[in-house]
């Protein structure tokens, strides 16, 4: 941006007149610099020791030993020279479009700091490099600086891996593999350009001051990405799932992915992309995904672009979740060769989000690796209006991927090929060492953070240097033409003719309708939208039969004979096979493991991933088998035929690691993907997913989607933190039949869930609250029958003691664990007259069999809604007048009655005496019983009417 006036206050670091670009931070300078002592230690001893040898053969062994000396020396400070610029010469590199960033050549890059000041023609050994034994200290430089700091900057020798250091080296220094492409390939990619730079002159014509985000100034994307398509294709890639955000999104979507003109067209004039009768609410063109193949020298590609909202980098690990999907479906979790994820970033985010380390963070771990992501940073120089000095605390945006070695190639935006080169060889690493790799394009936005933005409000000097400096293509033409590559008013043809396309296209556009929806064809074949929110989920058959219930408890009870597994799990399975022999006592891990045995069994695939699934958080899944000598693994549900079971202990991240199953489940609905907290409320750093995919992406993007979200909640005095899985938030995201929420207490009933999950023609996200105490509660249990013969999913469990109809006076609606021990209590005291019935499913809301049930009680005086929440938490609020409307289905005039705790900030107390007396109070309220202390905190309302007991 040129120098700022400032006020500068001699020797303060923040305000000191500094070396590097105008943007930057200070503090960058020290991160920059390398240890000259490490540098040295890094060279090859064996090879110090030949320099050493060649350079006194080359000197005479039998003149002075001083030019001896002088020759070793020579080499050794020649060999630095070449490691320097190895390591630190993309500081030097000719990156910016602007020449805004001051980067002058660092003090150890130059010929005088080794001690070569005037010796230019001087000879020394190097062994090799760059194809020369010996070569004159000049020569060895101008080399260097060409390939080290000319418009591409390589980062690699942060990578401990020796092999893979040297692909990269091999590629950058050797001649046949530097940035050279024949007179057509020049063609292509200044058509691609062209096309990239009049699509954003035509949107910006034909819309004037209509937000697109264009892609203006960062065109060399364009045939970069196409490189990424011809090249993948030809190393063995079939299948690209892309992510990006706003910026250059539609000029992705259009020359890239091939998505037709005259349909952005009608988005733009405020068409739908779908079929008016598909319904859903839609999004604003550039959050939308599309899906398209293209070929290349014969190769069909398939690629797919994921829609994602606005909340920068959320779709990170969406796409890296349906990659793996992908590559498992196509047998490709081995090789990881077919399906390539690419991540398109803006700097800031990149930067800033911490949702992209979770992402790099999955690169190399069990479970999550996609076999290494392409991620295409468009370096834009800038935030919203933020400067980079204030936006992070490194050199460059890509920093973050150094903590998983990844390499990185600065790239400067106004040299096409150089972007295209970069693209070519971040492919053809990624599919050797399948790992990731970063490509920093250094740009800048024309216009503002969007077509109506000014950004001189905030840095005037930056756009004034934009304003006058050249596109792309006019920088690139001149090139081309001056090689003799093209003729003079090439550029300008090529504009007319695709710039007449683009108006056919528009006024196709006038007349354009979608004639369909894509959210149910390839794998989601056979799968549709329930037409019926209430009705579509009755009559599924859950129930197995006892050959596969008795074969599933051979498998969960038998421990192979070479296998030791601790002793405190041995009691665990003896317990199990009691259960089985018995038919009584089931419990929620033997249900759970019945349900993904029989969905195994039946070719269905299941995942499930959390911080500590393989155990389970309360030790009761035990889904894994350690052997207590060896530590090698055992999973019974592995040894199942047909399908296929997974679990993974995942990274300690919920944001990343709930995107990524979120993203399985988007590609395979064929498989139950499961995702479980360690407590309920630890969600909530993974709220961005849950509420800009999980609840309204079939909504915007017509994605449906099966995940399934198991939330530890329940409150036995563990604290704020480990009591609520914070239900209140879910249930006010219910909306136009988007997800499910259910609060189950039965063993069997979670069995049949799971299984309805899979067996139902259609897919809907489900959120489980799921328990803790209940794991092993003496009545939280089933008996095997219930696992089969007619029976199937609750969404209302009736009450455990039979009352008759006619009899009950007071009805308790509950959900979930509360329910256990208001019937303990109700028990206790002989209360006959009031009936506990629990809510399994919150939503959809069961009213109508709700209705029916309300219906049979003829002397019913009351309907109390109980809740072990605060009062501003938990269901109240979401119940409130769906049990009403109920009770006025039923033909009674009844409003529900509020018992539970009064309103809290804090979801729930962590003094263990005080929830016992809130506990104790809330039910006996419940119940009708003795009035209790003012101290408790919990409230009985009535409609119209509060009351305190």
């Amino acid at each position: 941006m040129g120098n700022e006036n400032h006020d500068f206050s001699p020797g303060d670091p923040a305000t000191e007149p500094q070396a590097g670009p105008s943007w930057g931070n200070p503090s960058w300078l020290d991160t920059m610099a390398g240890s000259d002592e490490d540098l040295t230690q890094a060279l090859d001893p064996t090879q110090m020791k030949i320099v050493v040898e060649k350079a006194a053969a080359k000197a005479g062994k039998s003149t002075d030993p001083k030019a001896v000396e002088e020759a070793a020396g020579d080499s050794i400070r020649a060999m630095l020279l070449v490691r320097l610029y190895r390591v630190r010469g993309h500081l030097a590199a000719n990156l910016d479009p602007l020449g805004l960033s001051h980067r002058d050549t660092p003090e150890d890059l130059t010929l005088e700091w080794h001690g070569f000041a005037g010796q230019e023609d001087k000879e020394v050994y190097v062994g090799g490099v760059f194809g020369y034994e010996w070569v004159k200290v000049g020569v060895l430089y101008d080399v260097l600086r060409r390939t080290y700091c000319g418009n591409v900057g390589l980062e690699y020798m942060h990578i401990t891996d020796t092999e893979e250091r040297r692909f990269l080296q091999d590629k950058f220094e050797s001649p046949e593999d530097t940035i050279q492409f024949t007179p057509e390939g020049k063609k292509a990619i200044l058509a691609s350009v062209i096309r990239g730079e009049e699509y954003e002159n035509f949107l910006g014509k034909k819309y004037v001051g209509t937000k697109r985000f264009g892609l203006d100034g960062g065109e060399s994307m364009i045939p970069a990405l196409e490189a990424v398509i011809k090249h993948g294709g030809s190393a063995g890639v079939r299948e690209i799932i892309y992510g990006m955000a706003h910026r250059g999104r539609l000029n992705v979507l259009a020359n890239v992915m091939g998505k037709p003109y005259k349909v952005i067209f009608h988005e733009f004039s405020g068409g739908s992309a779908t079929p008016d009768e598909v319904g859903g609410s839609g999004d604003v063109k550039y959050h939308l995904g599309t899906s398209t193949d293209r070929a290349f020298d014969g190769i069909d590609v398939h690629m797919s672009l994921v829609p994602n909202p606005s909340h920068l980098e959320a779709v990170d690990p969406v796409v890296l979740g349906k990659t793996r999907a992908q590559q498992a479906i196509r047998d490709d979790l081995a090789a990881h060769a077919e399906v390539l994820p690419v991540l398109i970033h803006g700097d800031a985010a990149f930067a800033g989000q911490g949702i992209v380390w979770e992402c790099l963070g999955f690169s190399g771990v069990n479970g999550y690796n996609t076999g290494g992501c392409l991620h295409f940073v468009i370096n834009n120089q800038i935030g919203f209006t933020t400067s980079p000095k204030f936006a992070r605390s490194s050199p460059y945006p890509s920093d973050v991927a150094k903590g998983v070695q990844a390499p990185i190639l600065h790239v400067n935006g106004d040299d096409p090929e150089a972007v295209t080169f970069a693209c070519k060889l971040a492919v053809e690493y990624r599919q050797t060492f399948k790992r990731d790799i970063v490509i920093d394009m250094w740009c800048y936005r024309r216009f503002g953070h969007n077509e109506g933005d000014e950004p001189k409000f905030t840095q005037p000097l930056m756009y004034d240097a934009i304003r006058s400096h050249r596109k792309v293509s006019q920088i690139y033409s001149d090139k081309l033409i001056g090689e003799g590559v093209i003729e003079e008013g090439t550029d300008t043809q090529l504009r007319k003719e695709f710039e007449s396309l683009l108006q056919d296209e528009f006024d196709a556009a006038k007349t354009y309708e979608p004639n369909q929806a894509d959210w149910f064809g390839g794998r989601w074949a056979g799968l549709n939208k329930p037409a019926d929110p209430e009705n579509a989920r009755r009559n599924v058959e859950t129930a197995i039969d006892k050959k596969l219930f008795d074969s599933l408890g051979r498998t969960l009870t038998t421990v192979p004979g070479d296998h030791e597994i601790h002793k405190t799990l041995g009691r665990v399975l003896k317990a199990k096979a009691d259960m089985f022999e018995t038919g009584e006592g089931f419990d929620w891990a033997t249900g759970e493991a019945l349900a993904f045995g029989s969905l195994v069994t039946e070719g269905f695939g299941v995942r499930l991933s959390g911080q500590d699934s393989g155990r389970g958080t309360f030790s009761q899944r035990h889904a894994v088998w350690i052997d207590q000598n060896s530590e090698e693994k055992y999973i019974p549900l592995c040894q199942l035929p047909h399908g296929k079971f997974e679990v993974y202990d995942s990274p300690l991240s919920e944001y990343g690691v709930l995107g990524f199953e979120y993203g399985f489940a988007m590609a395979d609905p064929k498989t139950l993907v499961l995702w479980e907290a360690q407590f309920g409320d630890f969600a909530n750093g993974a709220q961005i997913m849950i509420d800009q995919f999980i609840a309204s992406g079939e909504a915007k993007w017509l994605r449906a989607n099966g995940l399934v979200m198991l939330l530890p909640h329940g409150y036995e005095g563990q604290g704020p933190e480990h009591s609520s899985a914070r239900l209140e938030r879910f249930l006010q995201l219910c909306a136009n039949d988007n997800i499910q929420v259910c609060n189950i207490t039965t063993p069997a009933n979670y069995f049949h869930v799971l299984r309805r999950q899979m067996l139902r023609p259609f897919r809907k996200p489900m959120v489980i609250m799921t328990p803790k105490s209940l794991l092993r509660h003496p009545m939280a249990k089933s008996s095997a029958d219930e696992f089969m013969g007619e029976h199937h999913f609750m969404r209302i469990k009736s009450d455990t003691a039979e009352i008759p109809d006619e009899k009950i006076r007071r009805l308790v609606l509950c959900s979930g664990k509360v329910a256990y021990d208001l019937i303990e209590k109700r028990d206790k005291h002989g209360v006959e007259d009031v009936s506990i019935v629990r809510i399994e499913q919150l939503y959809p809301f069961p009213g109508e069999p709700l209705a029916v049930r309300l219906k049979r009680m003829t002397n019913l005086k009351e309907i109390v809604w109980c809740q072990e929440e605060p009062k501003n938490n938990g269901a109240w609020f979401f119940v409130d007048r769906l049990i009403e409307e109920a009770a006025q289905s039923a033909g009674k005039n009844l409003r529900p009655i509020y018992a539970g705790r009064e309103v809290a900030a804090s979801p729930a107390t962590g003094l263990a005496k005080r929830h016992e007396a809130q506990q104790d109070a809330l039910t006996s309220l419940a119940l009708d019983l003795a009035n209790v202390g003012e101290t408790a905190k919990v409230t009985i309302s009535r409609p119209n009417k509060s009351k305190k007991g």
